[in-house]
C-alpha cells in the first residue's frame, strides 16, 4: 500500500461486469491486475479472479464506496436511464472525491449517438444528432462524464461502440438457433466491432490516458449490409441462408426497428493513430471466418 492507503497494483473497477468489460478483465487478470466489478444480484458470478459487487443506484454501497478507494482505474458500462446516469447520481461524489489516484476512467457510449446521415462517414468530430431517446440518453451520460472528468483532472476516455460480436455472440450463434434473419433495407449498412479488438483498444487507452475527456470511435474498416453477414456465416456453416426480407414489410420489434432508424459509415482513425491499435479482426469476415476456426458455434446440429 502506498502513502495513501491505496495499493500499487493497478486495480480495474468495472461498473457493470458485461460482455465487453469482462472482456478487459480477463486481459487485465493475466496482466497482474486487481478487479472488482458490480453486479445485479448475489447470484452472479462473473469470472474467476473477479471480485464482485451489488450495484444498486437507489441504494449506494458503502462496500462499493470502500472498492473505490483501492481503484486506479475505472470502467462504466451501466447504461443510462430516464433518470439520467445512475453510476453518476450515486457514486459521482466518490470517484470526484477520490481524483489524486485514479488514472482513468473509461466509459462505454454507442455509435448510436450519431444518429442519422443517410450512410455517409462520420468521425469523432461529427456533430452527435441521436435520433432515439436510448441514444440521447447515452449522448446526456457521455457529457455529464466529460464534465467530471474536466472537474477533477481525472483523464476521461468515451469510447463510441459499434455493433458488437465475438465467442457466443455472433450471426453464427443466431444461425445455429435458428433465429437469424436476412432484413434487407436497400442502402443500409452497419459497422461492427470484434469484443477482441474491443478489450485491445480499452487496454491501449489505458496505457495512453488522454490529457482531457477524449471520444473514440471502436469499429471496425468496413460497413457493411446487415444481410451480407448473415449470408456469410451461413457459407462458413454449410448452410442456406435465411431468405430475404424487405425491411418494409419484415415483423420487428421496436427496438429492432430503431437500430435500422440510422444509416452512417465509422471510421476508426483516432484509435489507430492516438492509441497505436491495430485490429486484428478488420472486418466481418475476417472475425467470422476466426470465430468458426476457433469452434465457437461449429455446426453440430
Amino acid at each position: 500500500m502506498d502513502a495513501g492507503g491505496v495499493s500499487a497494483m493497478p486495480h480495474l473497477f468495472c461498473f457493470g461486469l458485461g460482455y465487453s468489460a469482462l472482456a478487459l478483465a480477463k486481459y487485465l487478470l493475466a496482466q497482474g491486475w486487481s478487479v472488482t466489478g458490480t453486479v445485479r444480484s448475489p447470484a452472479e458470478k462473473k469470472a474467476e479472479g473477479v471480485e464482485t459487487l451489488v450495484f444498486d443506484a437507489t441504494a449506494p454501497s458503502e462496500e462499493v464506496r470502500t472498492a473505490l478507494k483501492q481503484a486506479s482505474h475505472i470502467l462504466v458500462s451501466v447504461p443510462p436511464d430516464e433518470a439520467g446516469d445512475p453510476v453518476l447520481s450515486s457514486h459521482g461524489a466518490d470517484i470526484a472525491a477520490e481524483a489524486g489516484h485514479q488514472k482513468w476512467i473509461g466509459y462505454l457510449s454507442t455509435v448510436g449517438v450519431y444518429g442519422d446521415h443517410g450512410g455517409a462517414w462520420v468521425d469523432e468530430e461529427t456533430q452527435p444528432d441521436p435520433v432515439t431517446a436510448r441514444g440521447r440518453r447515452r449522448l446526456a451520460a457521455e457529457r455529464a462524464w466529460a464534465e467530471l472528468g474536466q472537474q477533477t483532472g481525472i483523464p476521461v476516455a468515451i469510447f463510441r461502440l459499434a455493433g458488437i460480436y465475438g465467442p457466443g455472440r455472433s450471426p453464427l450463434d443466431g444461425l445455429k438457433r435458428g433465429e437469424a434473419r436476412r432484413i434487407v433495407k436497400p442502402g443500409q449498412v452497419f459497422n461492427r466491432i470484434h469484443l477482441a479488438d474491443i478489450a485491445a483498444v480499452l487496454s491501449a487507452s489505458i496505457a495512453r490516458p488522454p490529457a482531457f475527456p477524449r471520444i473514440y470511435n471502436v469499429c471496425d474498416d468496413e460497413p457493411a449490409p446487415p444481410q451480407d453477414v448473415v449470408t456469410f456465416a451461413a457459407r462458413l456453416l454449410g448452410r442456406p441462408p435465411p431468405p430475404e426480407e424487405p425491411f418494409a414489410t419484415a415483423d420487428l420489434s421496436p427496438m429492432a426497428k430503431s437500430f435500422y432508424a440510422e444509416n452512417k459509415r465509422c471510421r476508426n482513425a483516432r484509435v489507430k493513430r492516438e492509441l497505436g491499435v491495430r485490429l486484428e479482426y478488420r472486418n466481418y469476415r475476417d472475425g467470422l471466418t476466426a470465430l468458426f476456426r476457433s469452434g465457437d458455434a461449429s455446426d453440430n446440429s
